[in-house]
């Protein structure tokens, strides 16, 4: 309907413009003309009469209420505009007295102030007044131009149509909303927030008149210039002056509110903190998919109050820059940082986060925002899968995971060494790969892939084959961001929330991701320092002196270093890296983001650095802690050298078996018989393992149980030794399993052809249950090698096809024979 007015009265004036030029040859009176332009004023001010203004622009606090941002809808439409649904009797006041003290008694256009104008101009041959009411201030307010009487005419037809249609208090409202304070800075409303940071209502007499001086010349009275600041004294003090005279003010409140004036205090000219700026950012990008449901009638106020902690941020931002310094030597470009408060009452509430070491570094493109960057995960997302598998019911805390060989797709481990049976808090804890794919081998690529998804690590719906087992180790790129809302879910006993930045973010409910037992157990393993020996060592950057679950994790060629921690009240995530994605000079996770993220948890745990406060985290229900061997996962007996508290079940464990109590005959290293002297009698632990770990024990040194006493016809000691000991017989039991493991049937080998001939070779292992004294190997029927425990050798490699095959001598016990081809 508008639009349609508009070009109607654009075609008025198309058609009464060139009748006035040509009234007299078309015989038209001026009258007519005139009458004609008339109707198109009127038709014009109707048109332009609908109440309008820029979005209102954003005031941002941190969780203490300090000002960290502002945030408009563009650069050139100033800040404010925030609107008034009722306004105050002291702004009415003020703002009628120095403004339009006629406002109740016009329709919109004042005739006395218009007759007054006009003789003031025509007699002092200049415009030195204008005659604008309230109403015809919003017309030229909402719609800014040259000051022309054209334009005064235009105006004055849309304030007697904005009075008529909005009334007088509509107007005002209105005329308050938008009139200039100086600075950008548009409206009372938001003018009272940004010079006296209060809100309109509490304004004093005193700064009610200091603000409406400042309009009719808002460049020349501003209020950050002293000298800006005194106009606006004097003007204001003028205005108190008339609030007086019409009775408005009594004497006393004169007084008080003319000495007030002069000693009010104007806040520092506010600036967007550096260290701010990626998290503002954030907001706005967060506001700005919010925009069209922000309306004048479903926001409260326009105070956008966030959870962000000004003193920790600026903690980061120095803390960082300290940290950069030592690490860019070393090749790293930047990092980020997320702090989330974990008991938030309606989620986690993020309150720190720094998008890069300096945002105006261009040298290290700091202006990216790198905690919401993807980049390759690194051994992060570990935990989730273990989290899952305890809910399938593939692991338990007690299960052995074999880290022997590369596992599953050929995996093998960033330390190149083989740690052999181990607990899943162990393999964990450690971060072994081999244990890790060959769990999500088990699992299913899917299943993994469906649980990134439902922890909003990734919105794919592609396969994951491009990815493999190696999703687990990095191959999905994954933001800062999302990794610390996901590892919320763990710290949340297995609900996930989404982080919230502000106060009116939109409360969603929990989502199930693992059971609360399962998000236990994981947080147990990760927050035990001794579970992470070997690979990391006791009292490092991640063993505080208060409860701290944490998981490090590295991308391939140390290009990212990540560590992600929480207690039982934060949350914290660390990245450090390079923008183009360059390799670091071997900086971990553990050598370079646990460091800042421990002196960022310190910072958040002040009074819990002596170590005398109790801060560990919830146990799982319906389990108990019992000591159980940390080779077998069974219950640990007196010959158990290693020896962890587990949680287990209702169900009784059974004893270990695998670790034996030996007398032995110092003198030989035999088993003790009757004929050793009791003073050469020493009882000894010894492991015997089902046959796939042979290779690993003895690499690793652990004495498999001899086979027999020393001598023919001896005779083992059983009543010297003491209870839980025993003693093996000599001989082989009857019967005896091998199975090759090394080649694989059906292996092709291509020989490197410049490698000198005969130097090529490929392992030969084959697992053996139980132990035996030798292994003969066989190549192509003949005998090749005859090996000790644990069976291992290597065969040169020759062309064509060959079969491979273990036996134990003179026993006709033998595996299946292997073919491999050799090109």
């Amino acid at each position: 309907m508008k639009l349609l007015w508009q070009r109607a009265v654009r075609s008025v004036w198309r058609a009464a413009h060139p009748l006035w030029q040509e009234r007299r040859r078309l015989g038209f009176g001026a009258v007519a003309v005139a009458a004609l332009s008339v109707v198109g004023v009127v038709i014009l001010g109707w048109s332009r009469s609908d109440l309008q203004s820029p979005r209102p622009s954003l005031w941002v606090e941190d969780r203490q209420g300090e000002l960290i941002g502002e945030l408009g809808e563009s650069p050139d439409a100033g800040l404010g505009y925030w609107p008034l649904d009722e306004v105050p009797p002291r702004v009415v006041a003020a703002t009628l007295a120095v403004e339009d003290r006629r406002f109740h008694g016009h329709l919109g256009v004042d005739p006395v102030a218009i007759g007054r104008a006009l003789w003031q101009n025509v007699t002092s041959g200049e415009r030195i007044s204008g005659a604008s009411t309230l109403a015809m201030q919003v017309a030229r307010l909402q719609r800014p131009g040259a000051r022309t009487y054209g334009r005064k005419v235009a105006e004055a037809s849309t304030a007697l149509w904005l009075t008529a249609r909005h009334g007088r208090h509509g107007v005002l409202r209105q005329y308050l909303r938008l009139v200039p304070y100086g600075n950008q800075v548009f409206g009372i409303a938001y003018a009272s927030r940004r010079y006296f940071r209060k809100p309109v209502v509490d304004l004093s007499w005193a700064e009610v008149a200091f603000l409406a001086a400042i309009p009719q010349a808002p460049s020349r009275m501003n209020p950050y210039d002293p000298r800006g600041r005194a106009r606006a004294v004097r003007r204001g003090r003028q205005i108190l002056d008339l609030l007086m005279a019409d009775g408005t003010l009594n004497a006393r409140e004169h007084e008080v509110a003319t000495g007030q004036i002069v000693s009010l205090r104007i806040p520092p000219r506010p600036s967007r903190a550096p260290e701010m700026l990626h998290g503002l950012l954030t907001l706005k990008e967060r506001i700005e998919s919010e925009r069209s449901e922000l309306t004048d009638s479903n926001r409260r106020d326009w105070i956008y109050r966030t959870y962000l902690d000004s003193a920790i941020q600026r903690e980061l931002a120095w803390t960082a820059q300290r940290r950069m310094e030592s690490w860019r030597p070393r090749g790293a470009g930047n990092l980020a940082a997320m702090v989330v408060d974990l008991q938030g009452p309606d989620g986690p509430e993020v309150v720190a986060a720094l998008g890069s070491a300096d945002y105006f570094d261009q040298d290290h493109a700091g202006a990216i925002n790198y905690f919401r960057t993807p980049r390759s995960s690194g051994s992060t997302l570990k935990p989730f899968l273990y989290a899952l598998a305890l809910d399938r019911g593939l692991l338990s805390p007690t299960t052995i995971m074999d880290d022997l060989t590369r596992g599953a797709g050929g995996i093998g481990n960033a330390d190149g060494r083989f740690l052999g049976p181990l607990l899943p808090r162990v393999a964990l804890a450690n971060s072994r790969n081999v244990p890790a794919a060959n769990l999500l081998a088990d699992l299913g690529l899917d299943e993994g892939w469906v649980l990134f998804r439902r922890l909003d690590l990734h919105d794919r719906d592609r396969s994951p084959e491009r990815h493999g087992l190696g999703l687990v180790l990095g191959s999905l790129e994954v933001s800062l961001e999302s990794l610390v809302e996901a590892y919320g879910a763990l710290a949340l006993d297995g609900r996930l929330r989404k982080l919230r930045w502000a106060v009116d973010d939109p409360r969603e409910p929990p989502k199930r991701v693992f059971s609360e037992n399962s998000a236990r157990l994981v947080t147990q393993f990760l927050a035990d320092p001794m579970a992470r020996l070997p690979s990391f060592p006791r009292q490092g950057n991640t063993e505080p002196a208060y409860g701290l679950a944490v998981k490090t994790g590295t991308s391939s060629r140390y290009r990212d270093a990540w560590t992600v921690a929480y207690s039982s009240r934060y949350l914290v995530g660390v990245w450090v890296g390079h923008p183009d994605f360059r390799p670091m000079a071997r900086l971990s996770g553990y050598r370079s983001a646990a460091v800042w993220l421990r002196e960022i948890m310190d910072f958040l745990h002040p009074e819990q650095l002596d170590g005398l406060h109790e801060t560990g985290f919830a146990e799982p229900t319906g389990l108990r802690a019992e000591k159980v061997c940390a080779l077998t996962g069974r219950r640990a007996g007196p010959a158990c050298p290693q020896v962890v508290s587990e949680w287990v079940d209702v169900h009784p464990l059974v004893s270990c078996s695998a670790h034996q109590l030996h007398a032995i005959d110092r003198r030989s290293g035999a088993l003790a018989s009757h004929r050793t002297p009791r003073s050469e009698v020493e009882i000894r632990s010894f492991l015997k393992l089902p046959g796939r770990y042979a290779s690993w024990q003895h690499r690793a040194g652990i004495p498999m149980p001899p086979l027999g006493p020393a001598g023919p016809g001896s005779e083992t000691v059983a009543a010297s030794m003491p209870t839980g000991t025993s003693a093996v017989p000599s001989g082989a039991s009857a019967r005896v399993d091998l199975s090759i493991v090394s080649p694989a049937d059906g292996m092709k080998v291509f020989q490197d052809p410049e490698t000198p001939p005969g130097r090529s070779s490929i392992a030969l292992a084959v697992e053996v249950e139980p132990a035996v004294d030798q292994i003969l190997w066989r190549v192509d029927g003949e005998p090749y090698a005859l090996v000790d425990y644990p069976f291992e050798t290597r065969w040169h490699l020759k062309p064509g096809d060959h079969w491979i095959q273990a036996e134990i001598p003179y026993s006709g016990h033998r595996s299946a024979a292997v073919r491999i081809e050799v090109d």
